[in-house]
């Protein structure tokens, strides 16, 4: 499922959040997708910002410039004027500051030990290469196999100590712990042995902790070398692009909301003096006063209409419900006040700019292809078969694929979500069905039956379309199309995929999996096409 903002604090369960990041298997409960998870405590924030430039400073110099992420370059010192009062960064809140600097710290961390993954990776494919296998190969024989499985009280001591971070009674959530623990274990498990290959391979790193290259030149210097493998900064930059642009995107709607407050107050004030009201007045009068009541009957309809995404029964949730619902109210009043006093305002400008997104290079080689290969658009589908938002979305894109027949590539990858415990398997079938010429067919059937595809189901849907059973079943069985699928996993991780379905239209993520959404990013990817 698409990435969703929890809608009763932490009672609502979203089907299929990707876990792709094991260090985060949760944030808040704002960014819950699939049931409650559990997350670590924030790191240490740096140093506030300095006031009376509008610039972040840390230990000496800037957090900008070391964190390399802000979009477009250094942020605006007015970013907006309301009827000639201006609004700098100085007028942020210090709990906004605090937060974009915690934001902001994520990418630092994340360069610096991006260098000693990528020298990592780069040692276990020699080592798998030198050993006639793959590296995830290498990996389930060396780290998975020997990992050690979690025990029950490992887990409960787990949620113990953590229990002031994690939403979420030790019951509902044992099954992430178990999958956390796992994934921390066999990440220990990865470095051991890349470890123990660094004293038999030439290993060299010429920066310790690499910045952000000041100019596309720099990204040609050399940070490390693996054997006659190297390493530069262009490298780095390249894996972090989708958590550089998470990162921006999460700064631009801090500072966006907070300066919307700030507009909203001058307002506010400048409406209060003119009716010779307190600001409280005002809103009591335009706001608290024309606020409807929510009822039981309200909380049982959002409930009914929202119940496969929400876990607990109406009884326990009714008052959550209520308190989401009367917030939502209360909001939309308060928004259609606000914008009345924008449309009455002489003169309302921001010049805060969103980040631009990335546009990313996705490989389509060896894939399922609909459509004409050649075409100046393509699109490429990122799925879970296990997934109900990607079932949903299977008839959309068939939709596009026919309406748009030969003027776009539609091109499907897999990836299976951890949670889904045969979603890797039905993806290593439909693979084994592609073999033989039937991918769309046997996808279909998948796709109808999602609560049924153990192996055993997997092989009697290949009876159904039609396949060699022996040459099927041999495939599925061998997991010979198992690297084929982590191939498609770790494209998808670095080109940010976050959840199932993940759309991208030459090479820029779908912000939205609507048929109307897609169609028009489709629209706007041929007219590009045409004037280039």
């Amino acid at each position: 499922m698409r990435k969703q903002s929890s809608i009763v604090l932490g009672a609502v369960a979203f089907a299929c959040a990707a876990l792709v990041s094991t260090a985060a298997i949760a944030q808040t409960a704002r960014q819950k997708r699939n049931g409650q998870r559990v997350t670590r405590p924030a790191a240490p924030a740096p140093a506030a910002p300095t006031p009376d430039t509008g610039v972040i400073e840390t230990a000496g110099s800037t957090l900008e410039a070391n964190c390399g992420c802000e979009a477009g370059g250094a942020v605006p010192v007015v970013l907006a004027v309301v009827n000639g009062t201006r609004i700098t960064s100085r007028d942020f809140s210090e709990q906004t500051r605090q937060r974009v600097l915690q934001i902001q710290q994520q990418v630092i961390i994340a360069r610096r030990s991006e260098l000693d993954l990528q020298i990592n990776a780069m040692l276990l494919e020699a080592e798998a290469k030198k050993r006639g296998i793959s590296t995830s190969r290498l990996i389930e024989t060396e780290v998975v196999s020997k990992v050690q499985p979690v025990t029950d009280a490992e887990a409960q001591a787990f949620y113990d100590r953590n229990k002031a971070s994690i939403s979420g009674e030790f019951s509902v959530i044992r099954a992430n712990i178990f999958d956390y623990l796992t994934d921390e274990r066999q990440r220990a498990g990865v470095h051991q042995l890349a470890d123990q290959l660094r004293a038999t391979t030439p290993v060299k790193v010429l920066v310790q902790n690499a910045t952000p290259p000041a100019t596309p030149a720099d990204r040609a210097r050399l940070l490390a070398t693996i054997g006659d493998r190297r390493i530069t900064s262009g490298d780095i930059e390249d894996s972090l692009r989708a958590l550089i642009f998470n990162v921006q995107e999460q700064v631009y709607k801090l500072r966006r909301d907070e300066v919307e407050l700030k507009i909203n107050d001058i307002l506010l004030n400048a409406e209060a003096q003119k009716r010779n009201l307190t600001m409280q007045a005002l809103l009591d009068a335009e706001v608290a006063s024309k606020v409807s009541t929510v009822t039981e009957a309200d909380a049982r309809k959002f409930y009914d209409e929202n119940s496969n995404r929400i876990n607990g029964d109406f009884t326990q949730l009714k008052p959550q419900i209520i308190q989401y619902l009367q917030g939502r109210e209360a909001n939309r009043v308060e928004s259609q006040f606000a914008e009345r006093l924008r449309r009455a305002a002489a003169a309302v400008n921001t010049f805060l700019t969103p980040p631009e997104p990335p546009v990313y290079d996705i490989a389509t080689d060896d894939q399922p292809v609909k459509g004409n290969t050649a075409a100046t658009v393509t699109v490429i589908e990122f799925t879970d078969f296990q997934c109900p938002s990607c079932k949903n979305a299977h008839p959309v894109i068939s939709r596009l694929a026919a309406e748009y027949a030969d003027r776009i590539k539609l091109v499907v990858r897999d990836f299976p979500l951890r949670q889904h415990a045969d979603a890797f398997k039905a993806a290593e079938a439909a693979e084994a069905a592609r073999e033989q010429g039937k991918y769309w067919e046997y996808i279909a059937l998948l796709f109808d039956n999602q609560t049924a595809l153990e192996v055993d189901k997997l092989k009697a849907y290949a009876t159904q379309v039609g396949l060699d059973r022996q040459k099927f079943d041999a495939a599925l069985d061998s997991g010979r199309f198992a690297d084929q699928v982590r191939r498609d996993i770790s494209d998808g991780t670095r080109a940010g995929v976050d959840a199932t379905p993940t759309f991208y239209v030459n090479g820029r993520k779908a912000a939205d999996i609507s048929y109307e959404s897609l169609k028009a990013s489709i629209e706007a990817a041929l007219k590009a096409s045409a004037r280039d």
